[in-house]
């Protein structure tokens, strides 16, 4: 009797836990409770012009509306634009004379990025050199000299020189990953800093109203918990920026990792340094980031076997990437981040379209994130479990519409989205797209709110864009 108690027991608490599994994750809106600006941090590195100008994405990126391309390994591994040495192919030429340069293939790049509508950053340096005879990423001999050209850079793109424009670039970027050696430089901590020096210089005084910064770290330090130990390297920059009171308008630095949440924890971490320091006023820029398969650059090694490669390429471009970067976006919303610039926008390994021009999950994500930015005011969520589901929402005043935009990372399956506060009167038309290995954004048919829910499925990796409108709209 005893033992078959203990079955019926053991049967019932089965039963109970399967229909607690089978709840669906609850997720809350109130359209009421305004929680400031969404925020477009979607910014890219790369314009739309690749292989050599073979392949035009500029109405894809028009799409994104990318609010921000960084200029950095362009047209990579044959970096013929952009990088100092290629506008300037003569290392002895005279940088006062416009004879010395060679724009016409950057103009035409930067001409494409600017028909995008997204505003450039540009680094000023060399694309970063992987084979084993290192061409330009050497220190410059006469940092004097390096620092004329960038001048003659900014000179021609900002002020119409040598035959140039008046774009009026703010932000001017002076190198990338300095510490990254050798494939981003191959001289000392010392010779860096006095490149810097020198350089930042040279273009304050020139150009006083650009903002001026670097380095693109891509090592910076330890973390311990969530506080920031700078590298020794790292710390010497900041040092003597303060120190030589050098212009430092914006500090830049990298992530590639496989949680999301950490973009935003070392977003705050950098902030704390910048501020320790008395670094206030400068802009905190993200402006290389991607979802890394199992947090480890093994996979993608020349060590690694081509499928190994593959396959961490398929993730990256597939749904579990999409689905990073979307939820990275929406946690990013609150982190003390000015300028974020995915890597990157450009066609194969890392980006959002294949090596023909296809677009990938993770354009299609993207794509969703700069859809849910047309309802830009944001409201209060709840639901969202860091590293695992993220969550935004936003409404529209005037031509009335809100949206909500889901990341499922590791979640449940079945999600119940609850409204209150619609600020229209009357019956609302629901529309569901879904980005996962299956589908391409792409409408799901038949959804529909019971009451102020809607009840639909999410099986992670993906991500959702729920629109909301009055249903007498077209």
């Amino acid at each position: 009797m005893r033992q078959g108690f203990r079955m019926i027991s053991f049967l019932l608490l089965l039963q109970a836990a399967c229909v607690s599994a089978a709840e669906p994750h609850r997720l809350t809106v109130d359209f009421a409770a305004a929680q400031g600006e969404l925020r477009a941090l979607h910014g890219i590195n790369k314009g739309p012009l690749s292989a050599n100008g073979l392949i035009d994405l500029t109405e894809a990126h028009q799409r994104l509306r990318v609010p921000s391309t960084r200029l950095h390994d362009c047209h990579h591994p044959n970096p013929a634009i952009v990088d100092v040495h290629a506008v300037f192919p003569n290392p002895e030429a005279d940088p006062s004379l416009p004879a010395s340069y060679d724009f016409r293939a950057t103009d035409e790049y930067i001409a494409a990025i600017r028909a995008t509508g997204a505003e450039i950053i540009y680094r000023l340096g060399e694309s970063i050199e992987h084979q084993t005879v290192k061409r330009h990423v050497h220190p410059p001999r006469d940092p004097a000299r390096w620092a004329a050209v960038c001048a003659g850079i900014v000179r021609h793109y900002n002020e119409g020189w040598a035959s140039g424009f008046r774009f009026g670039i703010r932000y001017w970027e002076i190198w990338n990953e300095p510490e990254n050696r050798p494939v981003m430089w191959t001289g000392t901590d010392a010779q860096f800093l006095e490149l810097y020096r020198v350089t930042a210089r040279a273009l304050r005084k020139e150009f006083p109203g650009i903002k001026i910064g670097g380095a693109g770290f891509g090592y910076y330090g330890k973390f311990h918990g969530t506080e920031l130990k700078p590298s020794e390297f790292c710390a010497a920059f900041l040092d003597l920026c303060r120190s030589e009171k050098l212009p430092l308008d914006f500090f830049s630095w990298h992530c590639y990792t496989d949680n999301p949440s950490e973009l935003a924890a070392r977003a705050r971490a950098v902030r704390r340094v910048l501020d320790a320091r008395g670094f206030t006023q400068t802009e905190s820029h993200l402006n290389e980031w991607n979802y890394l398969p199992g947090n480890s650059w093994d996979v993608l090694s020349r060590k690694a076997t081509p499928e190994t490669r593959q396959r961490a390429a398929d993730q990256m471009a597939g749904a579990p990437g999409g689905t990073f970067l979307v939820a990275g976006l929406l946690e990013l919303q609150d982190a003390p981040v000015d300028v974020c610039n995915f890597y990157h926008g450009e066609t194969g390994g890392f980006g959002l379209f294949t090596e023909v021009g296809a677009s990938t999950r993770n354009y299609h994500a993207m794509l969703a994130f700069a859809q849910l930015l047309d309802t830009p005011r944001r409201v209060r969520t709840t639901g969202a479990v860091s590293g695992q589901l993220a969550l935004a929402a936003g409404i529209r005043a005037g031509d009335p519409k809100a949206a909500v935009l889901v990341a499922n990372l590791s979640g449940g399956e079945e999600m119940r989205l609850s409204f209150t506060n619609l600020p229209w009167a009357g019956n609302t038309a629901v529309e569901l797209r879904i980005v996962d290995d299956q589908h391409a954004f792409e409408l799901r048919p038949g959804a529909a709110l019971t009451g102020s829910e809607l009840t639909f499925k999410l099986l992670p990796p993906s991500v959702a864009l729920i629109t909301l409108r009055p249903q007498w709209q077209k």
